[in-house]
């Protein structure tokens, strides 16, 4: 089994940031990617209907015979986690404990914030995640425009540095020394993040540490691919391809080549 891809599972295109970290991180493993852009925003939906649709397309992925499912989107992992690692075979690997844990081991005054989507926000997953972690004193703030910013692709400019001070003025002034970006789409805006904040608080990208538990997961379990193959990236949406295709090689850059679109079962291949 080790030559079967890795399955990647986001709501749309922020997941393309835990693929890029896969595909730098384990460059000999194959990927397989689908990304629920007919359905997304989950940031906005009910958790219920998120973990309706994320089941449907992690279904999809273990039906292609990936070796490794992960959840690359924050409401998601929120939503489906435990019914994932009880429904399937494989190991699931998510983006928020190696998150949490990357951010315990960082702050140095135990304030920590998190951005993330409404739903992510809602879910307290992340709370519950640092729950065992009593020192720290936490600081949720959700960002919904931070996505639409990003899909615009807009990472910077004044309307985007005003959003910006909105959502983490209070964060700063909360005195947090440790962020983690709770929502794999943020790692784009880096930079306005950075600048909002200052250089003395640390950003955690929850796609960096996720990719650093996918390299963890596959070792522990030999699953690892052998060096000399040559990975197939494959990216499957259940929106349009061509429209995919464009908004994911913002993310991806040219390892983003062909898109096909599944729907119930069904993939037809962009031109």
């Amino acid at each position: 089994m080790t030559d079967a891809p890795i399955g990647i599972f986001d709501s749309g295109f922020g997941g393309l940031t835990v693929a890029r970290a896969v595909i730098d991180q384990l460059p000999h493993e194959s990927v397989l990617y689908l990304g629920d852009t007919a359905r997304q925003p989950y940031g906005q939906k009910p958790i219920g209907e998120v973990r309706e649709y994320a089941l449907e397309c992690l279904d999809h992925l273990v039906d292609q015979g990936v070796k490794m499912l992960v959840i690359a989107c924050n409401s998601a992992s929120a939503a489906v986690l435990r019914d994932a690692r009880e429904r399937y075979d494989v190991p699931v690997v998510e983006v928020i404990l190696p998150a949490t844990r990357r951010a315990v081991a960082a702050t140095r005054n135990g304030h920590i914030g998190v951005i993330c989507t409404r739903a992510t926000a809602e879910s307290q997953a992340y709370d519950d995640a640092f729950a065992a972690a009593p020192q720290i004193t936490l600081t949720t703030r959700a960002c919904p425009r931070f996505v639409e910013f990003v899909e615009r692709g807009v990472t910077g400019g004044d309307e985007l540095l005003a959003a910006a001070h909105e959502y983490l003025d209070p964060l700063a002034a909360a005195g947090v020394d440790t962020l983690v970006l709770g929502c794999t789409h943020y790692p784009l805006l880096t930079g306005v993040i950075s600048y909002v904040m200052g250089d003395d608080v640390t950003l955690v990208s929850s796609a960096e540490e996720c990719a650093k538990d996918v390299y963890r997961v596959l070792t522990q379990r030999e699953l690892q691919q052998d060096a000399e193959v040559v990975p197939v990236h494959r990216f499957l949406t259940t929106g349009q391809p061509e429209e995919f295709g464009r908004i994911g090689q913002r993310f991806l850059g040219p390892e983003l080549q062909s898109v096909a679109q599944f729907a119930g079962g069904g993939w037809v291949m962009a031109p």
